[in-house]
């Protein structure tokens, strides 16, 4: 166990290593506007200085061992546009709370109807059409869509401002119940899909054929075994959270990381689109990581060392 750990923590450091090149790359290609606030009012001069101040004109690999280096000492930069010189760690701390408060709120929305609703669809022919219609119009209609129908719409039925308020409870139903419709439509279609594989196992044929009740069946056995699985998605749909969340942190005005990033893209403040892309592709990573030993922690059948004599 403790040898497969470390070699996916490798694994994750090395994968995060390269798309931290690839970033650093893309934003080295990008014009060198994004690193000053009053470009238009600098002479060519006091330009050049910057740039040889900030060791721009160095050679790329020199750029990136520096950049490797200052972020093992945890310096990830100072912010060039969005706050002129303050430090994107410092700035980061501040937005990531609501982030995450509003990330694990709506991931816990998410379990309270995804996990229900998938089990009903599996032993209900009438909440299997509608969780299927649910899940379709979920998946194939452009999540931007019907976020903004239910901004619209929602605030209406509530009565409430559009955007959100921090001492107003009511304007945060609506963002985090956008942020909760794509995992409630993922844990719905998987749990259902899972609880319709175990069912045509021998052992719920037998404990039919034995007179169990079916409620029974499916809440002792079905269910329990169907969510095992599950529990390997958990902590990666925290990744499909947070990309939802930079849209509607955006819509709803909330001052979290994900409007943070859509923010400092249309600022072009490279250190900050920089700190926070690697900071995603963390969360990310760590997730399927978290995953894959969660379900080990759950199920004892499942090992992650070789059996002696298997190839």
């Amino acid at each position: 166990m403790l040898k497969y750990v470390l070699k996916r923590l490798l694994s994750a450091v090395f994968t995060l290593a390269i798309i931290l090149t690839i970033v650093f790359f893309l934003l080295r290609q990008m014009p060198i506007e994004g690193y000053f606030d009053n470009f238009d009012k600098m002479s060519e001069a006091a330009i050049q200085s910057k740039l040889r101040q900030m060791g721009l004109n160095d050679p790329f690999f020199v750029q990136l061992k520096r950049f490797f280096a200052d972020l093992l000492h945890g310096d990830l930069g100072a912010s060039a546009k969005y706050r002129v010189g303050e430090s994107v760690a410092v700035i980061i701390r501040q937005k990531a709370p609501i982030s995450i408060e509003f990330g694990l709120v709506s991931m816990l929305i998410a379990l309270v109807l995804g996990v229900p609703l998938g089990a009903a669809m599996a032993r209900s022919k009438v909440w299997d059409r509608f969780g299927t219609v649910f899940i379709v119009l979920i998946n194939a209609v452009p999540s931007a869509i019907y976020y903004i129908f239910i901004q619209m719409y929602g605030t209406q039925l509530l009565g409430t401002k559009m955007l959100f308020d921090k001492t107003l409870p009511v304007t945060w139903i609506l963002p985090l119940f956008s942020m909760a419709l794509g995992n409630i439509a993922y844990y719905a279609m998987w749990l259902r899909r899972y609880m319709v594989d175990e069912m045509t196992h021998d052992y719920v044929k037998l404990a039919r054929a034995k007179g169990v009740p079916t409620r029974r069946i499916m809440m002792k056995h079905v269910f329990r075994n169907a969510v095992v699985p599950m529990i390997q998605y958990l902590p990666t749909s925290l990744l499909y959270t947070v990309c939802g969340s930079i849209y509607i942190e955006s819509l709803y005005s909330i001052p979290g990381m994900g409007g943070l990033l859509v923010e400092v893209i249309g600022l072009q403040d490279n250190p900050m689109v920089q700190a926070l892309v690697m900071i995603f592709s963390c969360i990310g990573i760590v997730g399927l990581l978290i995953g894959d030993l969660l379900m080990a922690a759950v199920d004892p059948r499942i090992s992650f060392v070789k059996k002696e004599g298997s190839r």
